[in-house]
């Protein structure tokens, strides 16, 4: 004879389930991320590092936005808590407009390296560029698929799927967020003092 679960525990269960699927999934991309910033360290000692590379400013403009976007989604998560539809709707989409903004800043900023003559393949190029076009790319890539899942969560938020009995979504998405946040936070440091 099987135990019967109550919906609320159910509910907790299949919760912690979405949240332990999650966790793993930061952690093999922090994994990844360490390997690149690993290989980059190691390739410091190459001929052709760039000594006098700086950062383009569009990258600490996108790194405040990042930011932002933690705040705001921290504030949707609040925001649902209390049942208040309409505060949880404009904080998603600020963040999704905040997300939008990161990735036309990183862009510029590539602009920026493109226009100071740094380019990531052929001639003026280096394994400085390479390896800050990847990680950089890569984390474009985790961005996109933040982007997407907040359009999934604003998409269910708008047919009325969450509120504060229910809240999972916007939970793993603000953890999602978070971790893309404190991701970038963290390599932009590591590649302002470790260029």
């Amino acid at each position: 004879m099987g135990v019967t679960m109550t919906a609320d525990e159910h509910k907790a269960r299949t919760a912690r389930s979405y949240k332990m699927i999650l966790l793993f999934a930061m952690v093999s991309m922090t994994m990844m991320f360490a390997g690149l910033t690993s290989a980059f360290v190691v390739s410091k000692s190459r001929a052709d590092w760039l000594k006098d590379f700086q950062l383009p400013t569009a990258f600490c403009i996108s790194t405040i936005v990042i930011i932002g976007c933690s705040v705001t989604f921290y504030l949707a998560k609040k925001a649902i808590q209390k049942d208040d539809q309409s505060q949880t709707t404009i904080m998603l989409l600020a963040t999704l407009i905040l997300g939008i903004l990161f990735v036309v800043s990183q862009f510029v900023g590539f602009g920026q390296i493109i226009e100071s003559g740094y380019y990531v393949t052929g001639q003026g190029s280096s394994i400085t560029m390479t390896f800050l076009y990847i990680i950089a790319l890569m984390h474009l890539l985790h961005v996109a698929g933040g982007l997407i899942s907040l359009l999934i969560i604003i998409y269910n938020h708008f047919k009325q799927k969450y509120n504060s009995s229910q809240t999972l979504g916007i939970e793993l998405g603000a953890m999602y967020w978070h971790f893309l946040d404190f991701l970038w936070v963290l390599l932009f440091v590591f590649l302002y003092f470790f260029k």
